[in-house]
């Protein structure tokens, strides 16, 4: 009878062994899934989709595989430019630079698939679709590699040149997440479509920017020019402000004239209001890794506010 009570507590023992090993296990299974989706640009091809999905919301056109295709040259573009920076990550954001090298061969061969699949549907949609699901790709070597290497002359990477840099991509994402939709949708060019472009412009230049932040130091070994490095942190966020507040002049004109309905700028606005809060912590948040993801999450609640505003 003396040793029930060590019976009785290792009976009980046993099942929270059990369950504790097998949370340890599915919180481990989760972070490195987690961390793929991540480093892969998994979770970036999503939230261009989601982009897509809010462009065709406000431009009020049908379902069409748009969002698909921008997904799959989402993956393919950045995951190229992480395989291609994988040296000059190691200083900003080794994780990422340590995911592509353990996993370079397979990314190699998904980043391939993805861009010549995405090419493959665009052609569904004409050529004007053919011709701006290739976009992105033709800006990312003009950006990020010395593209003309032949000619003798010198000839700096858009990459290295402040501001421009930034530009070219947001350039890039908003041609495409506007007018891939209505290529496919073979709808019109209307005034709302020119205030979208703008939105999804000024939207992606935040987003480039926020980023560059954490890579400052990496940034100045390898020569390439950004807001942070010329500016400093503190001034590239008020720069970062007045984009904000430039984007909220546009989306208020928008309401205002009629051109984009109340409800669904309504929706914008609260997806500014997000970026403002993230843009406060440039500079001020330690987990810069962090800060650098959560920009695009600006859209998540943007199309959670348009679809609750449609449902209602």
């Amino acid at each position: 009878m003396a040793h029930e009570p060590d019976a009785q507590s290792e009976r009980t023992d046993r099942p929270n062994s059990l369950y504790r090993q097998l949370t340890t296990k599915v919180y481990a299974h989760g972070c490195r899934l987690g961390q793929t989706l991540v480093y892969s640009s998994v979770y970036i091809a999503l939230i261009a989709m989601t982009e897509v999905a809010i462009a065709m919301v406000l431009l009020s056109l049908p379902l069409n595989i748009a969002p698909v295709v921008v997904g799959l040259v989402t993956f393919a573009v950045y995951g190229g430019d992480r395989l291609a920076d994988a040296d000059t990550d190691a200083v900003s954001n080794p994780g990422q630079a340590a995911f592509m090298r353990r996993h370079g061969d397979v990314m190699y061969v998904l980043v391939a698939v993805s861009y010549a699949l995405a090419v493959t549907l665009s052609v569904l949609g004409g050529p004007l679709a053919f011709a701006l699901a290739m976009i992105p790709g033709v800006f990312w070597v003009l950006y990020a590699t010395d593209w003309m290497p032949d000619t003798g002359l010198r000839v700096r990477r858009l990459k290295q040149v402040v501001v421009l840099n930034s530009a070219v991509v947001a350039l890039a994402w908003a041609v495409t997440l506007t007018f891939l939709p209505l290529a496919f949708a073979d709808a019109p060019v209307t005034p709302a479509t020119l205030v979208v472009f703008g939105y999804f412009f000024l939207r992606s230049f935040v987003d480039t920017e926020i980023p560059n932040v954490r890579d400052v130091d990496a940034d100045r070994q390898t020569g390439v020019a950004t807001l942070p490095v010329l500016l400093g942190v503190r001034r590239t966020r008020h720069v970062l402000y007045g984009v904000d507040a430039g984007t909220l002049v546009l989306v208020g004109y928008a309401a205002v004239a009629g051109i984009v309905p109340l409800g669904l700028s309504t929706a914008l606005v609260v997806g500014l209001l997000y970026s403002v809060g993230i843009t406060t912590f440039v500079g001020r948040f330690e987990d810069e890794e962090l800060l650098a993801k959560l920009p695009e999450c600006e859209y998540v609640f943007v199309a959670l506010t348009l679809f609750t505003a449609l449902g209602a």
